[in-house]
């Protein structure tokens, strides 16, 4: 396991009555100014409230969206810091800068239990360039950081990687600690069999962690979009499915590696599929056509396959049932848009029956595992999808370098602020 420096590693004179400067990820969905999943925001609490017993002044650092170093009204944090608030049960100021005078005087401001949301650091362009200048700046309002927003563990961005060795003390937050260890269990020794269930759209996205799980699990349940690439790299016929054709010799070689590696691997039998609509674009649906059930190999034309089908559910289910830990990431079809969400569904009802250890990547997974009604009933929902793909395949995560490689260089002479 990484063993990054914790809240509980800060001396007292790094975070009682000094100004942290704390990473989270509060990049929520909205519906306007009205957060409509307040999960990021739950699952910050506990590190929030460490600090605030302990007298930080506590200055909080996210992203929202992708402004292009640009101000964009639409994306400003302001009614997050309301929502917050509203959470927590206590007051949550906003800046309207995370840098330069607005955040400097917020910063002065605070006193001992206080806390400020600072706007929208993707609204500079240094942030995602990792730009010095831009970290200096950051670093500058604060004696101690917390990175607790796991969601961006894996960009190398200003506010993540790039504070870490420009203050004087620096730690991972609860979430962060949390999110590791819960998801290194699925690396180190897991109990078997393990079972990896993945869909979305794409392979291309996923072809690292694929290379990675060929080696630790035991069986590998195929679903949405991804599986539409595998059963075309075998000879189906998709129509106009969504398929990924410069992808098929890979699908080929991750099948062809599972063969080898003894892993089982499940493709739909029988799909979910849906006329195409008028407009003549495959991602367009009819939303007045009906949906059919149709065995694999069987897609009519001017039809798109939307869903995994009852027997291939069924065949799934029974797979989970038996796993002694499941990783799940990507959704079984287009499960935004019922009924096309049942595949998605039965997957978590069956993962919430599960006796096993189950992960569950963030993002789009997760929000079907909330729609299901069995978010409660997991192992754990990682907040970050990207993050815990990125986690999964071995890839480094730049954030946690830059907390490991500042941490080992000890506490930098600031003075106290």
């Amino acid at each position: 396991m990484i063993q990054l420096p914790t809240l509980d590693d800060l001396p007292d004179r790094a975070v009682s009555g000094q100004v942290v400067l704390v990473r989270v990820d509060f990049n929520v969905p909205m519906d306007g100014d009205v957060v409509i999943d307040a999960t990021r925001l739950r699952e910050a609490l506990p590190t929030l409230d460490a600090l605030a017993e302990r007298g930080a002044r506590q200055l909080l650092v996210s992203h929202r969206g992708r402004p292009k170093g640009k101000r964009v009204a639409e994306l400003t944090l302001e009614p997050v810091a309301r929502a917050l608030g509203e959470l927590w049960q206590r007051e949550v100021g906003f800046a309207s800068d995370c840098a330069g005078e607005p955040a400097r005087v917020a910063a002065e401001r605070l006193r001992p239990g206080d806390a400020c949301l600072l706007e929208n650091v993707r609204f500079h362009a240094g942030e995602e360039a990792n730009d010095a200048r831009l970290a200096t700046q950051l670093a500058a309002l604060a004696r101690t950081f917390v990175f607790d927003a796991f969601g961006t563990a894996h960009r190398a961005h200003a506010s993540t990687a790039g504070v870490p060795s420009r203050v004087e003390h620096r730690a991972a937050g609860r979430l962060m600690v949390l999110e590791l260890e819960r998801l290194g269990r699925l690396l180190e020794n897991p109990e078997r069999p393990y079972v990896a269930i993945l869909g979305g759209a794409k392979i291309s996205g996923k072809i690292a962690l694929l290379g990675r799980l060929v080696d630790d699990i035991d069986a590998l349940l195929v679903g949405g979009g991804m599986a539409n690439t595998f059963l075309a790299a075998g000879g189906r016929e998709l129509a106009d499915s969504l398929v990924e054709r410069d992808q098929l010799d890979v699908a080929r070689d991750i099948l062809r590696d599972c063969e080898a590696a003894d892993v089982a691997v499940e493709l739909p039998v029988d799909l979910v599929v849906t006329r195409t609509a008028t407009s003549g674009r495959s991602d367009d649906l009819d939303a007045e056509a009906p949906a059919a059930e149709v065995v694999t190999g069987n897609v009519p034309l001017g039809h798109r396959a939307v869903d995994i089908g009852p027997q291939t559910r069924a065949r799934f289910r029974e797979c989970i049932a038996g796993a002694r830990t499941v990783f799940w990431n990507g959704p079984m079809g287009v499960f935004e848009q019922p009924p096309f969400d049942q595949g998605s569904v039965e997957v978590a009802r069956a993962l919430a029956d599960s006796s096993g250890y189950s992960v569950v990547g963030g993002g789009e997974t997760a929000a079907a595992l909330e729609r299901a009604g069995c978010s409660a009933s997991v192992g754990h929902v990682s907040t970050g999808g990207g993050a815990a793909l990125a986690f999964l395949a071995g890839a480094p995560l730049p954030a946690v370098a830059a907390l490991l490689e500042a941490a080992a260089r000890g506490p930098t002479d600031r003075g106290a602020r």
